[in-house]
């Protein structure tokens, strides 16, 4: 998180800061627009859920300003980014008490995985700007999640579902090796 800290007590051990915003998927891109974009919220949940962008922009908006680490070694500090938090989408559909664990589903059939938990934090968005301007498709646009405390892997570009679920089901990365939980600070990169 972005704070008075200097540079270097800010970048987690083998990072090293970058000034640039680079592009990193899978080679696929849905070329989603805002018109086509939806965000479905599903499985263990009182209430199935589907946002289209005008009701996305309709909920309260937030503005976070977070240092950005992929695991390919670099860190971006000082990235402004706009959305709405990701628990205010999250109680729209009401999970309920057997949801632990969250499947995130990206247009390009991408999955990452995560605690339910880690989506309620003051700081992870569902996001459509970064710097002041629209999301790009390279960058997951129109919406992507922001995970700040964990690995970039774990910001699901193009996000298009958030199914809750009782059990972990690793995603893409994670069956291929990447570690599950993602910490930075712990440089949880690959196993676990």
């Amino acid at each position: 998180m972005s704070d008075s800290h200097p540079a270097h007590l800010r970048i987690p051990p083998g990072q090293r800061q970058v000034h640039d915003f680079p592009v990193l998927d899978l080679g696929i891109r849905p070329g989603l627009t805002h018109d086509d974009w939806r965000l479905r919220l599903f499985g263990e949940v009182e209430r199935e859920v589907v946002l289209d962008w005008p009701q996305l922009l309709a909920l309260p908006q937030t503005r976070v300003v977070i240092d950005f680490h992929c695991v390919t070694t670099w860190t971006r500090l000082d990235m402004p980014w706009e959305g709405v938090l990701a628990r205010d989408v999250i109680a729209l559909a009401r999970p309920t008490p057997a949801a632990r664990h969250v499947v995130l589903h990206s247009g390009d059939g991408y999955t990452t995985n995560l605690p339910l938990a880690a989506l309620l934090d003051d700081d992870v968005l569902v996001a459509h700007s970064v710097e002041d301007a629209p999301l790009s498709d390279d960058h997951g646009g129109p919406v992507r999640l922001l995970v700040p405390k964990r690995y970039g892997w774990k910001s699901a570009k193009w996000l298009t579902g958030i199914e809750f679920t009782r059990d972990d089901h690793p995603g893409y990365w994670e069956v291929r090796g990447y570690h599950n939980e993602a910490d930075p600070w712990k440089e949880e990169r690959y196993g676990d």
